[in-house]
């Protein structure tokens, strides 16, 4: 296990001692109070409506070890004296210095890392390429989709005895994974596809690849796996073949590709070999999971784990609570998928409800954060709707509304149609419509609360 200390602080990031030793091992940090535990080192990082660095008496009393704050902090020097052992530390900006720490941490360590990002999927093909690596290696990996400017971060700093490091990278603007990428020096790149989100803030999908491909910025050897079935990545591919050394992977294109697939309810099957002797299998439906398995087998491979291996890694994946958690409630299939939505998560959600025996239900809410593209988009999901099949079509929200007025448009049945401006004046509704033996699809962004809508449907 290889340590920072609070020399650290001082000399890389212009600390100024208040208090403590300079010796002091840095482990475990925080920049929450209320979960911080005894010996933890607290990290006040200032945000738009509250200032962490406020907090430091509180972190002391309930055991830190340690913290550091902006130098704008007002100090209560009386306070401080019941705490004799623990450090204080300031510096002009505690979130750059908490990026800083992590560089560091990250340069301790000469073992591989491996960065995913992408517009629909990174959570989840991260946590697949984490388990699979797990069978050979002991991996720290990200937490949830703890993948952000600071979440970054505080998972490079939990290194300890790890020889894998899987990290995740999320973004809502240029610069943004670059910075991300400088700090983790990924040693294998991953982009699972490029879509819609944050389409509002970026302006075009090109724009959104260009943010994507940042995740080379921070690599000395640019090695990177991509999904070839993307159109954006494969074009880029195209392009770049002949100067980067890119791995790809892909249903219908790719070095490596899934062959004869068989999917129902709660699994898919193919092979990665047209004589399908190289049968896989994944606890996880619907041909969206299919891609991040190829994902998270490129990576094995790539890591010569052997396929015996790869596949117990796969099927030691469990899907994050709200991402396609399928279950079955009062005798319907409930898909409840209402953790996120933009575009392209939206179709792989319809197109996997399309692929059900029975009544289908899609119960779909905003997407939110498109800016000027939320009608079009919104819209667009309505050929969605009539492609698959889908038996009722319930919309919240005002966005929603126009998937509602795009399928009517192009022939859905009017009667069939249900829109609702608030969750409370659907759920009134829904048990009414709602019969044993329907497949049922809840999807929308997180900010429209359609856990609400789940948790109504499972009362008796």
């Amino acid at each position: 296990m290889k340590d920072l200390n609070v020399n650290n602080i001082i000399n890389d990031c212009d600390g100024i001692l208040i208090q403590g030793s300079k010796d002091i091992i840095l482990d475990n940090f925080s920049t929450d109070t209320r979960t911080i535990i005894k010996n933890d080192i607290f990290v006040g990082i200032k945000g738009e409506v509250f200032d962490g660095n406020t907090m430091y008496l509180d972190a002391l009393g309930k055991g830190a070890k340690g913290c550091i704050l902006n130098k704008d902090i007002s100090l209560d020097k009386e306070e401080l004296k019941k705490y004799p052992d623990a450090f204080i530390v300031l510096v002009s900006d505690t979130l750059k210095c908490l990026q800083t720490l992590a560089h560091l941490k990250r340069k301790l360590y000469d073992i591989p890392v491996v960065a995913i990002t992408g517009s629909v999927g990174k959570t989840s093909t991260k946590d697949l390429v984490a388990s699979v690596l797990k069978t050979e290696f002991n991996v720290l990996k990200t937490e949830g989709n703890f993948n952000n400017h600071l979440g970054l971060p505080l998972t490079i700093l939990k290194l300890k005895d790890h020889n894998m490091l899987v990290v995740e990278m999320g973004m809502n603007s240029l610069g943004e994974i670059s910075t991300l990428s400088k700090i983790a020096e990924p040693t294998l790149s991953l982009i699972t596809n490029v879509g819609t989100a944050h389409i509002g803030k970026l302006g075009s999908r090109e724009n959104i690849l260009k943010a994507k491909l940042e995740i080379l910025d921070g690599m000395e050897d640019k090695k990177i796996i991509i999904n070839a079935d993307n159109d954006l990545l494969q074009n880029w591919y195209m392009k770049n073949k002949g100067n980067l050394p890119i791995i790809t992977y892909g249903i219908n294109n790719g070095d490596l590709r899934a062959y004869n697939i068989e999917m129902n309810e709660f699994n898919s099957k193919f092979s990665i070999d047209k004589e399908n002797k190289k049968v896989m299998q994944i606890n996880t439906p619907g041909e969206h999971f299919i891609l991040n398995s190829l994902a998270a087998i490129s990576v094995g491979k790539y890591f010569n784990i052997s396929l015996e291996n790869i596949q117990k890694g796969i099927l030691n994946y469990h899907l994050s609570k709200r991402r396609m958690e399928i279950e079955k409630i009062h005798n319907m299939l409930i898909i409840n998928d209402c953790y996120n939505a933009n575009y392209d998560s939206m179709v792989s959600a319809l197109n996997y409800l399309g692929t059900l025996k029975g009544r289908k239900i899609a119960i779909l809410g905003d997407m939110l954060e498109l800016g000027d593209y939320s009608q079009s988009l919104h819209e667009s999901l309505g050929e969605f709707i009539l492609k698959n099949k889908i038996d009722i079509l319930v919309t919240v929200g005002n966005y929603a509304s126009f998937i509602a007025k795009k399928s009517l448009d192009l022939g859905f049945n009017k009667e069939n149609i249900l829109t609702y401006n608030d969750n409370k004046e659907a759920i009134k509704d829904l048990k009414s419509i709602l019969r044993k033996d329907d497949n049922v699809l809840i999807k929308a962004s997180n900010g429209m609360h359609f856990m609400k809508i789940y948790e109504a449907l499972k009362e008796d």
